[in-house]
């Protein structure tokens, strides 16, 4: 005798209760397509954080000389650093991500949030590598990005003392001037 499938709600009869489980199996579908969404939107943003970190390099080590600069001479007066960073999120907007069964993740407006971030990053990071150098002459073409991407700074100053000679140990020494010794495979 085959083994029986299991009986659902609707096929005993009770439709209340198979609409129920139909509309929370819904709800659990939404929530995972939403968070699918999300990873990848967060996906894009681990991008554009390390588009980032490569194009304003250079600026944040300026900042940090600057940082050091004013560490040295406390007692001269520069202008303060203005931060480009934008505001932190507020309790609504991290109430906002938040989804629990039921809701719907479409109910959410557009126009916010991290993907919107994302596209306008993006956008703003594109024009800003496409930007050319115009030349005077105007036959000659342009000459170059506006904006070149900075090279990474060396890790290790410019000019290094020498490398100390190793000299071998004198036993080293008198085995390789012994008359008859080939080269050998040591056991």
């Amino acid at each position: 005798m085959p083994p029986s499938k299991p009986r659902t709600p609707r096929r005993r009869g009770q439709h209340e209760k198979a609409a129920q489980e139909e509309g929370l199996a819904a709800s659990y579908q939404a929530v995972r397509d939403a968070y699918a969404e999300r990873e990848a939107t967060f996906a894009a943003v681990m991008a554009d954080r390390a588009d980032w970190d490569a194009t304003t390099r250079h600026q944040r080590h300026l900042a940090a000389a600057d940082a050091e600069l004013r560490r040295r001479h406390p007692t001269r007066q520069y202008p303060p650093l203005r931060s480009a960073e934008p505001s932190p999120a507020t309790q609504a907007q991290r109430d906002e991500l938040t989804l629990t069964a039921g809701a719907h993740p479409r109910d959410r407006p557009v126009d916010r949030g991290p993907a919107a971030q994302h596209h306008a990053f993006a956008g703003k990071l594109a024009d800003r590598q496409s930007l050319r150098i115009p030349s005077e002459d105007s036959d000659y073409g342009d000459l170059g990005q506006a904006f070149p991407p900075w090279p990474i700074p060396a890790a290790e100053a410019i000019l290094q003392p020498p490398k100390p000679e190793i000299q071998p140990l004198p036993q080293i020494l008198e085995r390789t001037l012994e008359p008859g010794l080939g080269m050998e495979v040591a056991d």
